[in-house]
């Protein structure tokens, strides 16, 4: 089953293998259900949601907000302290002066903005109201739509969706396997202007996110600038990282690690990732650059070892047991045929899971031994 729609101020698209008894219009409808939950708390373009209403908030006021907003906030604030600052939820005001709020853009060039400050933010006890410290203007554009994505995820399993990719906007999500029992294959965008290859990765109970810097722009007074903004200085980035690409097993957490890797830059976002163990993959006119997590998860010359099976006659087991070594240039296990992704989500799949994969793997093999 195939669906789209829009959300968000973007396209959402899902491909899944429904349950039988379940209808294209019960699963839009569970979908477009989970992304106005989002929408409700955290949509700056809604003057009723919970985060515009805390943003126009007086100095000293509480505000109440749903266990999602919490949530994203927690997440939010945990990546800005990690980041030191390049990824900040409190950047409302600074992404408003440069153009991209709720309002019309005038169609003229800002000076310089004023570095927000959001140390005076505390995230509030479960059920407790959010209190708006005077003049925060909150902005979730960084990390609500892989949230959404989550949240989307969440609501076809409840409805019995075991396998499903679902993207809203460019960030992607996959549970479960395709058909033949392969990975949900998603090909990664090539930013314009790049000489950066055609890249194709596979998810399996992990998602993707990109951010970049083309699709969201401002013009004007001859000069162009990217909706990234840094909030330790309240101005746009450079354009010298066109693209920050991140794998994480949740989107909300993929979509806003993404934002802070393109606002650090290259040698600062590598640092980074590779300090967080991030999959990260950054692109810039001529160069990909790639954290060392990013290396391991494809699979290039890698040797995984990971606990298989208690049970070594288990008729599920991987043939490896214990240890697979990746080849580089097939990016699968010689000794199983399986992916990377698949040894590393094999101990949450079913048993009958297990054999799809395995029998995937073997005919990956025979291929890879046929020449």
């Amino acid at each position: 089953m195939k669906l789209t729609g829009e959300t968000m101020g973007t396209v959402w698209s899902v491909e899944l293998f429904a349950p039988t008894g379940i209808e294209p219009s019960h699963v839009r409808a569970t979908l477009e259900g989970a992304f106005e939950l989002v929408i409700s708390q955290m949509s700056q373009w809604r003057s009723d949601s919970q985060l515009s209403r805390f943003n126009t908030g007086a100095a000293g006021s509480a505000h109440r907000i749903g266990a999602q907003f919490r949530q994203v906030l927690a997440a939010a604030l945990a990546i800005r302290d990690a980041s030191e600052g390049a990824f900040d939820p409190a950047i409302g005001a600074a992404a408003r002066h440069w153009g991209f709020g709720a309002e019309t853009f005038s169609g003229v060039r800002p000076g310089n903005g004023e570095p927000g400050d959001s140390s005076a933010l505390r995230l509030p006890e479960d059920g407790e109201p959010l209190i708006q410290p005077g003049g925060i203007e909150l902005d979730f554009s960084g990390i609500a739509k892989g949230f959404a994505v989550d949240v989307g995820i969440a609501a076809l399993r409840r409805i019995g969706v075991a396998y499903a990719l679902l993207e809203i906007g460019g960030e992607l999500r996959g549970i479960g396997l395709q058909c033949g029992a392969l990975p949900w294959w998603v090909d990664l965008e090539v930013p314009p202007g790049s000489k950066a290859p055609k890249t194709r990765i596979g998810l399996v109970d992990w998602a993707v996110a990109t951010s970049g810097h083309w699709h969201r722009r401002r013009s004007a007074g001859g000069s162009s600038w990217s909706h990234s903004i840094d909030p330790r200085t309240a101005a746009p980035v450079t354009d010298v990282i066109l693209s920050a690409t991140v794998l994480h097993p949740g989107c909300m957490q993929a979509d806003a690690l993404a934002t802070a890797i393109i606002v650090l830059g290259e040698e600062a976002g590598v640092v980074f990732a590779d300090r967080h163990r991030v999959p990260a993959r950054l692109v810039t006119s001529d160069r990909v650059i790639e954290s060392a997590a990013w290396r391991v998860w494809r699979g290039g010359g890698t040797t995984v070892r990971m606990m298989m099976t208690k049970d070594d006659n288990d008729e599920t087991a991987s043939p490896c047991r214990k240890v697979c070594q990746m080849s580089e240039d097939r990016r699968i296990c010689i000794g199983c045929g399986r992916t990377l992704q698949e040894i590393a989500q094999w101990s949450s799949l079913s048993p009958n899971e297990r054999r799809l994969v395995n029998d995937a793997a073997a005919r990956r093999l025979a291929r890879l031994e046929a020449g």
